[in-house]
């Protein structure tokens, strides 16, 4: 790439391959979105609270908002990280916050579509969870330097980046959330519903402990 993020991540897309690595990234890419992360143990409970109809608006928020961390990274957001070091740390601090604040709200959640008055998460509130969550910088950090072979025209390969990621959220972020509305059709209103609830809230701390402590610093 001409200008973009700068990370300590060896590039391994060879000289004369394709622009940006469509096939491999997306591979990596969906096995990133599939797996358990703060955003889709939210989604999941969010569907088991609200169900998929009622979550929708939520589900695009936070779909969407991956856009805001890859057109930034895309066009040199990282390469700020050792100018302005505190400014990175305390957004990974920020981050860390918000992510238990989230399993905590999805810890104190039920199953069922919620009473009458329930209102769920709407869009606003789905479009900051990527942007605090410090698994989706890694997806997007490690897309960018992995897989764009450099000398490839910035804009080319953010948009090839940002269209590969939101497909696959368009597809798998309601699959999570439809996951949750079935479990709450099964676990409702017994026993196993408060132990589901505590379970999802302690993978989402440790998805985000993980992602900044275990499986490379983002941030």
């Amino acid at each position: 790439m001409q200008t973009g993020p700068l990370c300590r991540i060896p590039h391994m897309v060879e000289e004369g391959a394709l622009p940006v690595a469509i096939a491999s990234f997306t591979l990596f890419a969906a096995s990133q979105v599939a797996t358990p992360g703060p955003a889709n143990m939210v989604l999941l409970a969010t569907g088991a609270r609200f169900g998929l109809r009622r979550a929708w608006p939520f589900v695009a928020g936070v779909a969407l908002g991956k856009q805001l961390i890859i057109w930034p990274i895309g066009f040199g957001l990282m390469t700020l990280q050792d100018r302005v070091p505190l400014l990175f740390a305390a957004l990974k601090w920020i981050s860390v916050a918000y992510i238990l604040y989230l399993a905590w709200r999805v810890a104190g959640m039920r199953l069922g579509h919620g009473k009458a008055g329930d209102t769920p998460p709407g869009f606003v509130a789905g479009l900051v969870v990527h942007p605090l969550n410090p698994k989706a910088w890694a997806l997007i950090t490690t897309g960018f330097t992995t897989f764009v072979t450099p000398g490839t025209p910035t804009l080319q390969a953010t948009a090839t980046i940002a269209i590969c990621l939101l497909t696959l959220q368009f597809i798998l972020h309601p699959l999570w959330t439809f996951a949750g509305e079935r479990i709450a059709v099964t676990l409702a209103g017994t026993t196993g519903e408060r132990y589901l609830m505590w379970s999802l809230a302690a993978l989402t701390v440790l998805s985000v402990l993980f992602a900044l402590f275990g499986g490379g610093k983002p941030l």
